[in-house]
């Protein structure tokens, strides 16, 4: 039997695979095979959106497996083009017919985009498609504590899930104590520090006394403090590398070390200023 990784509850009663693979940068053409064979060593959740240009091979690649769609956790995004409400729901309908499906597990505003001001309206499109029972869940991605605040004062809803820029370098405890407050969970994107995070001291001595890879104590350091992880690869060994660190079991001394590698210096766009 095929062994999972462990899954979390959002808010609004949907389960979500802990660790999943992330498809950005995955071309179309790569897609179906790169998701095939993370299916095959147990990945059940894949995160997706309109920017990567491969929805298509995502629902292909779960289409190709055999694996009941109702087994896989999917996430999608609408890109601050499509802002808007009329324009979110069109988005969001471009998005099933690129997937081949009539529901996804998880949608996401991608960023908020805040110079159009039209993520309120973009909120209030996903909480229709919630409704509708389209879109099984809802979140945001890359919103900031001011705009998450927003949202809640506006339309009396926090969104379940926001994905962030979360590394060892940039761990944003403030902004996961307010998740926490508010029923919101926290995902990583970019959790390797896009590899910079492997070569840490703290890090090469948490692998070495565990007996594991860099990359698995942080991914496990991830899974441990809560986080939904999303590392990304087209590679089976590395796909099967990242997905092992459900084995890694660290300790409140290890936690505590890779928490003192933060130096809150964000490597990504910033979210006030990025359109």
């Amino acid at each position: 039997m095929t062994e999972l990784s462990p899954s979390l509850e959002l808010r609004g009663g949907s389960r979500i695979p802990q660790l999943g693979l992330g498809v950005y940068k995955i071309s179309n053409d790569e897609a179906p095979d790169a998701v095939a064979s993370a299916l095959e060593i147990g990945y059940r959740h894949f995160d997706t959106a309109t920017l990567y240009g491969n929805e298509q091979g995502v629902g292909e690649g779960i289409r190709r497996s055999g694996i009941d769609r109702g087994d896989v956790f999917v996430t999608t995004k609408v890109w601050q083009d499509a802002h808007g409400y009329d324009e979110t729901l069109r988005s969001f309908d471009d998005s099933l017919e690129a997937l081949g499906f009539d529901e996804v597990d998880l949608y996401l505003i991608h960023w908020p985009a805040p110079l159009q001001d039209r993520y309120v309206e973009t909120w209030r499109a996903l909480l229709r498609l919630r409704d509708e029972g389209r879109a099984h869940s809802i979140g945001v991605a890359n919103f900031k504590q001011h705009h998450l605040e927003r949202l809640i004062d506006e339309t009396g809803e926090a969104p379940e899930a926001n994905q962030v820029e979360l590394h060892l370098r940039f761990q944003q405890p403030e902004l996961r104590e307010f998740h926490r407050e508010h029923g919101i969970l926290t995902q990583a994107w970019s959790p390797l520090g896009r590899g910079k995070d492997l070569d840490q001291p703290a890090v090469l001595e948490v692998a070495g006394k565990h007996g594991c890879t860099p990359a698995q104590a942080i991914i496990a350091w991830h899974l441990a403090i809560g986080n939904v992880v999303i590392p990304k690869s087209v590679r089976p060994e590395r796909q099967r590398e990242n997905f092992d660190a459900i084995h890694v079991a660290l300790d409140e001394a290890d936690l505590a070390a890779i928490a003192a590698i933060d130096t809150g210096v964000r490597a990504g766009k910033d979210p006030d200023e990025f359109e």
